[in-house]
């Protein structure tokens, strides 16, 4: 049986940006991301890599004030379009977690593709307060707009960790891993929503 594509493609303009994401999360982890922040960018690579989702993001945004609304817009995007193409939720795992080692540090992530949003976020304290362009306290943010948007449960636990750099990347390879086990398709439960509610 040949299921349909799971893509969705979300634009959102406002008087501060103007952002586009389309994403496959059956994709192969093509990615091209420009948001005009060096660092977000990668981290946002290394979502669709470790997804193994296909992203495309394209944010303009007034980063000649700083670069507070072209990270929080974006992440609303991406959830809302990862949302999109979750679609009814029917076969899928729901459920995903991944432990990520980056060097020193280390991130835990547990995922429940719910339609309940509520984010869990704890990462050592007196990081570093920039990586670049990047506000590293903009991490929680972007967890909490995406979760906003997805309707997700989502639990991030850093235990420890020294360097920023990271401190922040082994979250989004972690929360990548998660969201593509969680939303991949159980071929014992094909047809079935993992739900005993009836909904999700």
């Amino acid at each position: 049986m040949t299921r349909e594509a799971r893509v969705g493609r979300v634009e959102r303009t406002t008087k501060e940006t103007s952002v586009l994401v389309e994403i496959n999360l059956d994709g192969s982890g093509k990615v091209d991301v420009a948001t005009g922040v060096g660092f977000y960018d990668h981290m946002l690579d290394q979502l669709g890599r470790h997804g193994l989702f296909d992203l495309t993001v394209k944010t303009d945004g007034d980063l000649h004030i700083d670069s507070h609304h072209t990270i929080e817009d974006t992440a609303l995007a991406l959830g809302a379009a990862f949302k999109q193409a979750l679609g009814d939720k029917v076969g899928i795992y729901r459920f995903g977690n991944c432990t990520v080692p980056l060097d020193e540090s280390l991130a835990q992530v547990t995922v429940d593709l719910s339609g309940r949003p509520y984010l869990v976020h704890t990462e050592p304290e007196n990081m570093a307060p920039m990586i670049g362009e990047y506000d590293t306290t903009m991490t929680r943010h972007i967890l909490e707009s995406f979760v906003a948007q997805a309707q997700i449960a989502l639990h991030v636990h850093v235990p420890y960790g020294r360097n920023a750099h990271h401190i922040v990347e082994c979250q989004f390879k972690a929360l990548a891993r998660a969201l593509r086990y969680a939303s991949e398709h159980d071929p014992r439960a094909a047809g079935i929503l993992p739900s005993t509610k009836g909904a999700l």
